[in-house]
């Protein structure tokens, strides 16, 4: 018999509470869940206002893994959803996490969160860049921190402050606060500044997707400020065999890095993490930290 949870005033089915998802480590349905009730408080901000794209794993990393912009069937009427038309479907709508109900609703369905660098009340107008740094292998994280410091200093030369996450996966997350602007220009910067880190450290970097391009370098991925493209959220768990967490991290944790293991976070350490920091990522919430485009 499924368990019905209330949550804030909702009722909500919650289902194989004891169903290993994260194989690796045993990792239940029911730990996910509680993970996300305990990291909402600093996760929700960063969904708030923003349609959704998911990537469902409901039968773990090894099972089926589906990506989704429509409302999943039986999504609840009190979960909110927006107008998000595209060119295949005028129609369309995407689900918006508000709070806590639906964020538990969500994960229920076993989902990486990924969003937008928009809010529905101004598509395709950015609120922020995102350059995604995607080593080659045998390129690690590692050297994706050497192309982030850069890329820091490179920001701060127009007056633009970044901020750092682990994608959760091999990679990097870099977030710049903007004042709004057409995420088409946001684009065309983010993509200038791909280039010029490839240009001054032509060893490390590449600014173009060619595969060929990649080994042992770090792919600087401009392309997801586009309007139409989604990035995983801060604190989602990733469809990875261990529970690994998309993790704000310290600019000094990026500049001490040696070892990958050092910027591999689960999602057993992020409890600490979040009492130790709180959330790394807030400035790209307050709209006094906000840069103008150059």
């Amino acid at each position: 018999m499924t368990p019905i949870t209330e949550v804030e005033g909702r009722r909500l089915a919650l289902s194989n509470l004891e169903k290993v998802i994260h194989p690796a480590t045993g990792t239940t349905k029911g730990e996910i869940l509680h993970y996300y009730a305990t990291a909402a408080p600093c996760l929700l901000p960063h969904l708030l206002n923003r349609p959704l794209s998911f990537l469902r794993y409901p039968d773990g990393p090894d099972g089926q893994l589906f990506f989704t912009k429509n409302p999943p069937p039986g999504t609840p009427s009190w979960v909110k959803t927006v107008s998000v038309p595209r060119s295949e479907d005028k129609n369309a709508r995407q689900v918006m996490v508000q709070d806590l109900p639906s964020l538990m609703w969500a994960a229920n369905l076993v989902v990486e969160f990924h969003t937008p660098q928009w809010q529905a009340d101004a598509p395709a107008v950015a609120d922020r860049l995102v350059l995604d740094l995607d080593p080659g292998a045998p390129a690690t994280v590692v050297e994706c921190c050497r192309v982030a410091l850069w890329l820091r200093e490179r920001l701060a030369e127009d007056g633009l402050d970044a901020y750092a996450k682990t994608s959760g996966a091999k990679g990097m997350h870099l977030y710049v606060p903007l004042e709004p602007a057409p995420s088409e220009r946001v684009q065309a910067y983010a993509k200038q500044l791909a280039v010029e880190a490839e240009e001054e450290l032509p060893a490390l970097v590449v600014h173009r997707m060619t595969k060929a391009l990649r080994p042992g370098k770090v792919f600087v991925d401009h392309s997801q400020n586009n309007a139409a493209k989604t990035t995983a959220a801060p604190y989602t768990l990733r469809a990875r065999r261990e529970p690994a967490v998309s993790a704000p991290v310290t600019w000094e944790e990026v500049e001490s890095c040696g070892d990958p293991a050092q910027l591999t976070f689960l999602m057993a350490d992020m409890a600490p993490r979040l009492q130790d920091y709180g959330d790394l990522l807030a400035p790209l919430l307050d709209p006094e930290r906000a840069g103008p485009l150059p």
